[in-house]
């Protein structure tokens, strides 16, 4: 993950020339700095990201950098409209699945930072899914939330591979402002 860049960089970025870039950084519009004794500027990663969202351009390649990525499998749809609702779809991009095999599907092409699995969907392929993903090398680092209802007691599964469980009922702003915390600190997001 690249944490600073060129003009040139930038300007392929914005699909802009790099003069553009230029005037943008000179102007002030876009912060960075210049490297001592020369003119080349450089502009760091988050500040490149700010001003992208800041001027609603596209992200293209930073978008995976930029964008938290949440994957809701089984869930209902009060908790879907209200993370919607809860978390900005600047910095985060929601997507459902309503089954393991859709999840599986679903976590290939979307590579989420987070899955929030749901037990209401039955016990077994909650745990199926959650330990299929903690198996898998490119999702070691992906957080998983489980979401209890009181049928399912602690005992009986490993808790250790979720990163966090919640009992329903639950608080969704409390479920929003979590996936932040855990997602913004394995990403560092902006």
């Amino acid at each position: 993950m690249r944490t600073v860049f060129t003009t040139g960089q930038v300007a392929k970025i914005c699909k802009v020339a790099p003069r553009t870039v230029s005037k943008w950084f000179d102007s002030g519009r876009l912060r960075g700095y210049r490297i001592p004794g020369s003119q080349d500027r450089r502009i760091p990663r988050e500040h490149l990201i700010r001003f992208l969202k800041e001027h609603g351009m596209p992200l293209g390649e930073l978008e995976d950098e930029a964008m938290g990525k949440v994957l809701l499998v089984g869930t209902d749809t009060q908790i879907q409209s209200g993370l919607n609702e809860l978390m900005s779809s600047e910095d985060y991009k929601i997507e459902m699945a309503q089954s393991g095999f859709e999840a599986g599907i679903q976590a290939e092409s979307l590579h989420p930072d987070c899955v929030v699995i749901d037990f209401a969907m039955g016990r077994n392929e909650a745990l199926m899914i959650a330990q299929n993903l903690r198996k898998n090398p490119e999702y070691s680092e992906t957080v998983l939330i489980g979401l209890l209802s009181d049928e399912d007691n602690a005992s009986g599964f490993d808790r250790t591979i979720f990163n966090e469980t919640f009992r329903k009922p639950f608080d969704t702003a409390l479920l929003a402002e979590r996936i932040r915390t855990l997602v913004g600190r394995k990403k560092q997001l902006v």
